[in-house]
């Protein structure tokens, strides 16, 4: 997640080795805990773009595919984008409904 320093303990002798240690240590676990935040979140954002295609399949398309549905999913990613920003493109709300076929 970023350039990574080198281990440069401070003191001497057998003191040097536990501090790097335990220093390597804190970093592997701040590292583990940024993999597991970072996996947790694209897992719940794919989740949304997935109930969202589900949403409009089911209340707004009924089911079917309809020219319409274009139109309501540009509006609504319009609407979204302004509220929550460039990640609820149309694109990839309708990506969320395609990756199901």
């Amino acid at each position: 997640m970023g350039k990574q320093k080198e281990d440069k303990p401070a003191g001497k002798g057998a003191e040097n080795i536990i501090v790097s240690d335990f220093y390597k240590d804190i970093r592997r676990l701040i590292e583990e805990a940024r993999r597991t935040v970072a996996s947790m979140v694209n897992a719940a954002i794919t989740m949304l773009y997935w109930q969202i295609g589900k949403r409009i399949n089911e209340e707004i398309l009924k089911g079917k595919r309809a020219r319409y549905g274009e139109e309501i999913v540009s509006s609504l990613s319009r609407q979204l984008i302004h509220e929550y920003g460039s990640g609820f493109s149309a694109k990839n709300l309708v990506a969320s409904k395609l990756s199901e076929r």
